[in-house]
């Protein structure tokens, strides 16, 4: 059978039963529940398998949804760290798999230190801004982990650079639904049970508002958050709102830019790393370092063996 002809009839039994997946029985029926009992257990809830629609009323058997909140759970969130916007070249990967509330907390972790941190100073007061609203990270990863299409077997994918982080979840929007009907906070919801999870446990508060809340933290920023929808995914893309607002690099080259990327992360590199880093010899590197002091973007500390650099904060 065509890919074409797996998606018609995959869109044909959704439209005939909307949580037809939720439902079915789960091919893996050896599944336990730590995870979720843990959740349970810190909200002071009692578990009750058949009413949470973990087991089939008539059969007994564990369903889909189980299968999904299970610590055997066979779906994982993959993440790449890329360091050119283009998303080529890899900085570093990571994989979380687990129940999907264990993957909700590593990969929360994960986003976390990712997440830097850009002070400024004005009069007495320290003004520290994330380059992600952290509530906006959090509503992204828990609407690809609650909304995804489990019918099909990839991960959820979240790519990072230097200018923004993308959120890829598979399947396209629930019938009937567009991508203006979301943003303007109209919700429903293709796996109910996991949500309604999601809300006992506390992780959710209302239906709809997740978007809304997403566009609302950017509302003092030049950039705002994108989202594109194909036959088969959902992206919603954040900008990085301290790349949004830092000075235009359009003067500096591209080992320049290198420098002042990789700064950032590690606060601070000896001449000889980075002199590793571009790959580059110790004169020409000198020079790039020399132009980036000139234009007040680094500085350097100490000298010799001891000398570091540093971005001018």
């Amino acid at each position: 059978m065509k890919e074409s002809e797996n998606t018609e009839l995959r869109k044909m039994i959704k439209l005939s039963d909307a949580d037809v997946f939720e439902k079915a029985r789960s091919i893996n029926q050896e599944l336990t529940f730590s995870a979720l009992e843990k959740e349970f257990r810190d909200a002071g809830l009692d578990i009750k398998y058949n009413s949470l629609g973990l087991r089939d009323m008539k059969t007994n058997e564990y369903t889909n949804l189980a299968g999904i909140i299970s610590d055997q759970c066979p779906y994982t969130v993959k993440i790449a760290v890329f360091s050119d916007s283009e998303n080529t070249v890899f900085r570093d990967r990571k994989e979380f798999g687990g129940s999907v509330f264990e993957q909700y907390h590593k990969t929360a972790d994960y986003l976390s230190v990712c997440n830097r941190i850009s002070s400024d100073i004005n009069g007495f007061k320290r003004n520290d801004n994330y380059d992600y609203p952290v509530a906006a990270l959090r509503e992204c990863l828990l609407n690809a982990l609650i909304h995804r299409d489990y019918s099909y077997s990839g991960s959820i994918i979240i790519n990072i650079n230097e200018s923004c982080i993308e959120f890829i979840s598979l399947g396209n929007l629930v019938e009937g639904l567009s991508k203006e009907d979301i943003i303007s906070g109209v919700s429903i919801c293709r796996n109910e049970k996991l949500a309604e999870i999601f809300r006992k446990t506390g992780y959710v508060e209302a239906y709809g508002t997740g978007i809304r809340r997403i566009y609302s933290l950017y509302h003092n920023c030049s950039v705002t958050p994108e989202i594109i929808i194909t036959p088969n995914a959902f992206k919603i893309i954040l900008p990085n709102m301290n790349a949004a607002n830092s000075p235009d690099h359009s003067d500096l080259s591209e080992h320049e830019i290198k420098v002042l990327s990789e700064l950032k992360i590690k606060k601070e590199m000896t001449p000889l790393q980075l002199e590793e880093l571009l790959n580059l010899k110790k004169t020409k590197t000198y020079m790039i370092t020399r132009h980036l002091e000139e234009l007040g973007y680094i500085i350097s500390k100490g000298r010799g063996k001891t000398k570091v650099y540093r971005i001018n904060e």
